[in-house]
């Protein structure tokens, strides 16, 4: 099998995703890139080639001379200002990086989204984005981006958009895996071009608070052991991806954490109109309600279930630990 060539470039953004990949175990990254056959050809923070090296690099990828499989890139796309790409220049050239990212991308294989700003814009272009961010292959929830709404890679594909702030590890290395292997195809890509592999899941699924949220037990505050869709902005029952059966590290996730799913994977996540840590209501029901559960079933299955939620969450919900263990059937909080 030949090896499968990485070029790996960074953009408008915080390193974030380089951070959590590094952070790969059982197997380390090193060792997955090498059951893969994956070579790195460069690496803004783990290569050692200098600036002269790297522009030789893209020289020799440009002239043919270098087979580049997949071209990835972390963080917006700057276009600005007013469409220059001067806030970000490559180094040691005069050329906007948005210009070379459209010269290898008709070289690569593959053109890869690393993360939700490189897929959507991000948290880059929030606010009234002055940088002019934008994703490879969307602008937002739109289509279109840099690349534009009906760019295909010579592989026949979109932009893969491994989005996630930050990304999953193992949502990046199974993804350049099946790349190398030849067997991601589209129908495998969600309707944005998310890797089903991990959108095919809920965040909700293996939530470590999902008892509490079947009697629909809600946390009031952020110490709370309660669910946290109904007064805390938690999304998880809307947020496409793996977070809580595919752990960071082996057991970590925002949830698990004591932290709100703010639906990262998603375009548009960054901007949701309101605190993060709220949940809108209309009438006293929740705006996010599951995406595939009708208002008036769920509003008719919380009442059921609060009416009969056991009285050791309904304490346990607005506690910063437990108070009444499960079998307990005394009402005494425990030490």
């Amino acid at each position: 099998m030949k090896t499968f060539n990485v070029l790996w470039l960074q953009s408008g953004g915080c390193g974030g995703c380089s951070m959590s990949l590094l952070n790969a175990e059982a197997p380390d990254l090193y060792r997955s890139l090498r059951q893969n056959q994956i070579e790195l050809l460069w690496h803004p923070s783990l290569s050692e080639a200098s600036n002269e090296e790297f522009l030789a690099l893209l020289e020799r990828i440009e002239n043919g001379d270098i087979r580049l499989d997949a071209l990835c890139l972390e963080g917006s796309v700057m276009m600005g200002p007013n469409g220059s790409g001067r806030f970000h220049l490559l180094s040691g050239t005069r050329q906007p990086m948005f210009k070379v990212l459209e010269k290898l991308s008709a070289k690569a294989r593959y053109t890869v989204a690393i993360g939700s700003c490189a897929a959507f814009g991000g948290i880059t272009m929030a606010g009234n984005n002055p940088g002019e961010a934008t994703g490879l292959q969307y602008h937002g929830a739109q289509t279109g981006g840099l690349l534009g709404t009906d760019w295909r890679s010579d592989g026949g594909l979109p932009v893969v958009n491994i989005a996630g702030c930050p990304t999953h590890p193992n949502w990046v290395i199974e993804t350049l895996g099946q790349l190398a292997l030849g067997d991601l195809n589209r129908p495998q890509l969600d309707s944005l071009h998310r890797p089903r592999s991990y959108t095919d899941h809920l965040v909700h699924h293996g939530c470590p608070r999902n008892e509490f949220y079947e009697f629909k037990a809600s946390a009031v505050q952020a110490s709370d052991q309660g669910c946290m869709m109904e007064h805390m902005g938690c999304l998880g029952t809307q947020a496409r991806a793996d977070c809580n059966t595919r752990l960071w590290n082996g057991e970590g996730s925002c949830l698990r954490g004591g932290y709100a799913c703010v639906n990262c994977t998603a375009p548009e996540f960054e901007e949701p109109g309101h605190c993060f840590t709220e949940t809108p209501k209309i009438a006293g029901i929740p705006v996010g309600l599951p995406t595939d559960m009708p208002k008036a079933w769920f509003v008719a299955l919380a009442s059921l279930s609060k009416a009969a939620t056991p009285k050791r969450l309904k304490v346990n919900a607005v506690s910063d630990q437990i108070r009444i263990s499960p079998g307990q059937h005394d009402t005494e909080d425990q030490a």
